[in-house]
């Protein structure tokens, strides 16, 4: 049975070769050992027997796995489709794989996923509400580079990047008293999430500075359609003390729209709507979102660039926190208040 018909290993290519196994071994990872025209006929031979490199025995010469892995709170929605397409971007222009994972909201999810991908990756990406020093250090070996995303740990030995959400969420209301809204209602997002409080005490400190005795009108939500859907029937079911929503992402908006569609609530005759992220649903909705603009695929991207980084400069790690600023992006669902 020859070569080919059967399952080539290392050791075929050795002897075709004429070499030692560990000769082929390190041409095949770019030993400077091999000159370059024993390591040229070694992969000939390599291609010609259609030898491939089993993906664990190559790691555990190289103690690299070329994978990198990604935590986040979810997979669901265009914010994660848009930030993974940016990891994935980032990670194949350097010959990575990306693995990902969800926490789905959870701590002990967090934990188990970081566990999980222990000895899969070379580095981690972590975007976790839950996400502060302890859990990290309970369950992140000191020797895997990791990067944090949208996370609340400050001071601490691992790279950052974060989205300013509280400029944003400050320059939103500041752009609806500009245009002359004074009852600007917040549908916030989950309580325990980074960003959420971070829009929320924008939003707040804007009322505060730009209209003195302004009382916050907070309407809970979840950070998904239906979430959003529920908080505006709640307003309504108010009685509307508000002339303004700011939804504190888009998902939420969308899901404003389609209620206030079904109540005859016109969009933006009778109420501002505006919401956070500039998802590419956004500029197409009925009417087109006012947002603020996160360049979600550009976070992806410059995030997993970090952490390339930390893996081939592992003695320069550079742990000062990264901030990603905001872009208000004004469309047809925010026209000019009535005035008085």
């Amino acid at each position: 049975m020859s070569a080919r018909s059967a399952t080539v290993t290392i050791k075929d290519v050795a002897r075709h070769a004429g070499v030692s196994v560990a000769s082929v071994s390190r041409a095949l990872n770019g030993h400077e050992s091999v000159t370059p025209e024993t390591r040229a006929r070694i992969l000939d031979i390599a291609r010609e027997l259609r030898y491939m490199p089993h993906g664990a025995a190559r790691s555990l010469i190289t103690r690299r796995t070329q994978t990198v892995g990604a935590v986040l709170p979810d997979l669901y929605g265009e914010f994660f489709s848009e930030l993974i397409r940016g990891m994935d971007v980032a990670a194949r222009r350097s010959g990575l794989h990306l693995l990902v994972s969800s926490s789905h909201g959870s701590a002990d999810e967090t934990a188990l996923a970081l566990r999980a991908l222990q000895g899969r990756v070379d580095g981690l990406l972590v975007m976790s509400p839950h996400a502060d020093v302890p859990l990290l250090s309970d369950n992140l070996p000191s020797a895997v580079p990791t990067v944090l995303m949208n996370t609340q740990v400050a001071g601490s030995d691992y790279a950052s990047l974060n989205v300013d959400n509280f400029a944003g969420a400050y320059a939103m209301v500041q752009h609806l008293v500009a245009r002359g809204f004074r009852r600007i209602a917040l549908v916030a997002g989950p309580a325990d999430n980074f960003d959420a409080r971070e829009r929320r005490r924008g939003y707040e400190q804007a009322l505060a500075d730009l209209l003195p005795g302004a009382a916050p009108q907070v309407f809970d939500g979840d950070f998904t359609e239906a979430g959003g859907d529920r908080a505006a029937r709640a307003i309504e079911a108010a009685g509307r003390q508000t002339d303004a929503i700011f939804a504190a992402n888009d998902a939420m908006a969308v899901g404003c729209l389609f209620a206030l569609n079904e109540l005859g609530v016109r969009v933006p005759q009778d109420l501002a709507l505006v919401g956070f992220d500039d998802i590419p649903m956004a500029r197409y909705t009925t009417p087109p979102l006012t947002t603020v603009r996160v360049r979600i695929a550009e976070l992806g991207e410059r995030a997993m660039a970090r952490l390339i980084t930390c893996l081939e400069q592992p003695e320069h790690v550079d742990t000062q926190a990264e901030v990603l600023a905001c872009e208000l992006v004004v469309r047809q669902s925010c026209a000019p208040a009535e005035p008085g």
